[in-house]
C-alpha cells in the first residue's frame, strides 16, 4: 500500500533525523505509528459509520527505568465506531523531588490498523514537564478513519492496543529533544524493531 520500506531505508534511524522520521511515520502509519495527518480531519469524515462493528481499543502505558514517574491509563479500554471521535486520558506523576521533562513514544498494534488510527490531539505531540511531585491528566483525542470499515483486510480485526512509553528527555547535538535511552529501547517502544534500517550516512562522504 505504501513504499515505506524504501523510504525508511534511505532515511535510517539516526537521531539527527528523529523529528523528521517521527513526522514521516505519523503521516504514513508506518511501523504501527498512528496517523496524525491533516487530510483525515475533514468534518465529513468524522461521522460514525452506521451499522459498522465497534472496535475495542486497549490502552497501555510504560515508563523507562531512568524516569521516576508513574504513568497509567485512566481507562483499560473503550469501544469506538469507525469515524467516531473518542477522548481518553492517562495520568502521569513525577515521584521525584526534581522537575523533569519527559517525552512519549507511541505505537498501535497490530500494525495494519495504523493507517486508519488518527490522533487529533495528544500529549505525545510535545514534551511534558512535570514539577517535583506533580500529577497531571494527559488527554488523547482520536478516531479510527471511516475507510477502515471498507477495507476487507480489516474484516476480522476488532481489537487493538494503543501503547505509550515515557522517557526522560534529553537534547541531542542538533538541539532536538529525544528519549534519553538506547536506540534499540526506543525502537522497541515504537514497534520498529521488526523493520530493516540503514546505517546513518557518513556526512564526510558528501
Amino acid at each position: 500500500m505504501y513504499t515505506t520500506s524504501v523510504i525508511v531505508i534511505s532515511l535510517g534511524l539516526s537521531y539527527a533525523f528523529v523529528p523528521l522520521y517521527r513526522a514521516f511515520c505519523s503521516a504514513t502509519g508506518f511501523g504501527g505509528t498512528p496517523m496524525t495527518g491533516k487530510g483525515k480531519f475533514e468534518p465529513e469524515r468524522l461521522v460514525p459509520v452506521t451499522g459498522a462493528k465497534r472496535i475495542k481499543v486497549h490502552f497501555n502505558a510504560d515508563t523507562s527505568d531512568a524516569l521516576p514517574w508513574s504513568f497509567t491509563p485512566q481507562q483499560k479500554f473503550i469501544y469506538v465506531l469507525p469515524g467516531e471521535t473518542a477522548l481518553a486520558f492517562y495520568t502521569a506523576k513525577n515521584k521525584s523531588d526534581k522537575d523533569i521533562v519527559g517525552i512519549a513514544t507511541y505505537n498501535v498494534a497490530p500494525d495494519k490498523i495504523a493507517p486508519y488510527f488518527a490522533k487529533v490531539e495528544c500529549f505525545c505531540f510535545e514534551e511534558q514537564k512535570l514539577l517535583a511531585g506533580e500529577e497531571v491528566d494527559l488527554p488523547l483525542f482520536f478516531f479510527i478513519d471511516k475507510d477502515y470499515a471498507e477495507d476487507r483486510s480489516m474484516a476480522e480485526l476488532d481489537d487493538i492496543v494503543l501503547s505509550y512509553t515515557f522517557f526522560r528527555a534529553r537534547r541531542n547535538k542538533h538541539g532536538h529533544l529525544e528519549p534519553d535511552a538506547n536506540e534499540d529501547v526506543v525502537d522497541k517502544s515504537m514497534g520498529w524493531t521488526k523493520y530493516p534500517k540503514a546505517e546513518p550516512r557518513d556526512q564526510s562522504e558528501t
